[in-house]
């Protein structure tokens, strides 16, 4: 998923001895001795095996979180609005880190330790992980018992049915796709076809696709092998709709949630409060916790402005928090260095990375020529300087994370971890070359200060190798939505994105596959080689996961160099900081930022 914009969880599975693993490979950097081998700890932690646990593991409540208390108001500094409260609509990392306060699907990730680094997939609303006797292609999931809505009704075998039939429907076009896909075992969006309409026009899945026989019990039937559902249905984009309270479009703006919070108010681009949900039962929940009574959510903070208040620490500021504001970049340095700030900061190695889309839906575009001047232009320097230099993030080759399996080091085709200021000289020749000297350059870029500094500089680096660039602003709370509309007059313009599981399958198809191309989807630089496509098709029926890594990193390779319809900026990392009067402050690596269901009051 996205950063700042879309993240969850990486990782690679492995079916071995009768179990489902979690595998990856993960390397950091940073200035200092100190700072790498921290980063390299942190690799490592994310390397992790991630097991499926059985029932046992899936019974609650959640083990108590240690010194803390209930009760007290928590006051929460947000830079952006929430354009999406509805699942379905959700595979932003703002919005995920709220989702896990409001909503509950099948499975999820439970934290088995205190600080965020080990966890374990469990059943959420289930009452295990799933199980399959035929590797994959059936999975079966029982319901628990006393689980419900926050209006008091159960939750039932039929709302999960509603919720994964509503999946299809054409209002829904901005989470995940891997179930849709995997039940119509089909590429790109064709699986809508397999109920256009979703369930509002009468028509369901068949049997033969997903069966609930009685209240109780859900199963999944694909025609090949899918041994990752359990990590695919604990993404927030597939938690659990009430088929009753289902309003459609307007349920992204009033959920009916299932979580220990539900939203007592919500005014867009200004404010949110949470409250407690009573409907929630902490003895089904193996997961969460709800020691705060309230939140109040505030909009419109700035990363220097949240870091400041929070540094400040005084009045409703020692308790105040960001579930996903970073310290900003003008005070990481100081906040990171200080040894009385290092129990109110928690810092984590993201899985995202950043890229420059090139819009290959435009004519101009088309020319490769121009997207290697392009290439070899862009100046990396400003976007890491402006969110706090190498503490903050880490030039990036290629596509691949070093949190992901197959990431190759060495690649880096136009000389970014060399030249990270660009080469402006010979990018003016290849314009020189194609005739296009002084080509206008539409670049869009979010309306944040941190935006605006990058993308400031880096249309000076531009301007030197001879494009004519043109800055537009597009508002942050919105972003992704107007960069992901196919009709949009941005030539270039920047992304980020977090493997959803630590394996290239959850990068490469849902960015680069030619057949997802359609508004809200992610395949931001409407990219559509028929030679990604087919790799595409043929990696992901490879079941060795070591030889798929190796596949993935070749083809991660070829869209960067020879397709080149994107440019790698950064890998990111993370540091956030808290008030005094916060306790239970940890970074979790499945959210990859603070995590809010620990949260209390001291």
């Amino acid at each position: 998923m996205s950063r700042g914009g879309r993240h969850a969880y990486g990782a690679l599975s492995v079916l071995a001895a009768g179990a489902l693993v979690l595998t990856g490979c993960s390397k950091g950097g940073s200035d200092s001795d100190e700072g790498s081998k921290k980063q390299q700890d942190n690799a490592k932690r994310q390397q992790a095996s991630i097991k499926f646990g059985d029932a046992d593991a899936s019974t609650g409540p959640a083990a108590a979180v240690p010194g803390a208390k209930p009760g007290g108001t928590m006051e929460v500094l947000q830079r952006d609005t929430y354009a999406h409260l509805d699942p379905g609509q959700i595979y932003v990392s703002d919005e995920g880190s709220l989702a896990s306060l409001l909503h509950r699907g099948l499975t999820g990730y439970k934290a088995t330790s205190n600080d965020g680094s080990k966890h374990e997939v469990v059943g959420d609303l289930a009452t295990d992980s799933g199980t399959t006797t035929d590797g994959g292609k059936t999975w079966k999931f029982t319901l628990k018992d006393g689980i419900k809505f926050q209006d008091g009704s159960p939750i039932t075998s039929k709302d999960v049915r509603h919720s994964v039939e509503r999946l299809f429907a054409p209002f829904i076009n901005q989470g995940p796709t891997y179930l849709q896909q995997w039940l119509a075992d089909k590429p790109g969006t064709e699986y809508r076809k397999l109920l256009k309409d979703g369930p509002y026009k009468g028509k369901h899945l068949p049997g033969s696709v997903l069966e609930t026989p009685d209240e109780k019990t859900v199963v999944f039937h694909f025609k090949t092998p899918h041994p990752d559902l359990p990590y695919a249905l604990a993404m927030a984009g597939y938690a659990v709709v009430s088929q009753k309270g289902d309003t459609k479009e307007r349920y992204d703006k009033a959920p009916v949630v299932t979580g220990p919070y539900k939203i007592q108010s919500f005014k867009s681009g200004k404010s949110m409060v949470l409250v407690k949900n009573t409907n929630w039962d902490p003895k089904t929940d193996p997961i969460r916790h709800q020691y705060v009574d309230r939140f109040n959510i505030t909009f419109n903070q700035q990363y220097e402005t949240s870091t400041k208040a929070l540094l400040a620490d005084t009045g409703a500021d020692q308790t105040g928090v960001s579930f996903n504001n970073q310290v900003d970049a003008g005070n990481l340095s100081q906040v990171l260095r200080d040894p009385k700030m290092k129990t109110r900061t928690v810092s984590g190695y993201q899985p995202y990375v950043g890229q420059m889309n090139i819009n290959m839906s435009h004519p101009a575009m088309k020319d490769k020529t121009v997207r290697e001047a392009i290439a070899y232009a862009l100046p990396i320097t400003p976007f890491v300087r402006a969110y706090g230099g190498n503490d903050a993030m880490e030039v990036a080759g290629g596509l691949i994370s070093p949190t992901v399996s197959g990431y190759d080091a060495a690649f880096d085709p136009w000389g970014k971890k060399k030249k990270p200021a660009g080469d402006p000289a010979k990018a003016k020749e290849l314009l020189k070359k194609a005739g296009k000297l002084n080509m206008k350059l539409t670049f869009g870029y979010i309306n944040t200060p941190e935006g605006q500094q990058y993308s400031t500089a880096m249309a000076a680096g531009l301007k030197k190798a001879g494009f004519n660039v043109q800055r537009q602003e597009i508002p942050a709370e919105t972003y992704y939505d107007q960069v992901s509309k196919l009709d949009n007059n941005y030539d270039i313009f920047h992304t980020a994105w977090g493997a959803d599981w630590p394996s290239a399958s959850t990068v490469i198809p849902p960015l680069y596959d030619g057949r997802v191309i359609a508004d809200g989807a992610q395949n931001y630089s409407q990219v559509n080689d028929p030679k990604i496509n087919s790799e595409i098709d043929r990696i992901n029926k490879i079941t060795d996961p070591v030889k798929s890594a190796a596949e993935w990193e070749k083809l991660d390779q070829y869209i960067v160099k020879d397709s080149l319809n994107v440019v790698p900026t950064a890998y990111y990392k993370q540091t956030q900081i808290a008030g005094s009067k916060v306790g239970g402050l940890v970074y979790d690596d499945v959210l990859g930022g603070i995590d809010p269901r620990r949260l209390y009051l001291k």
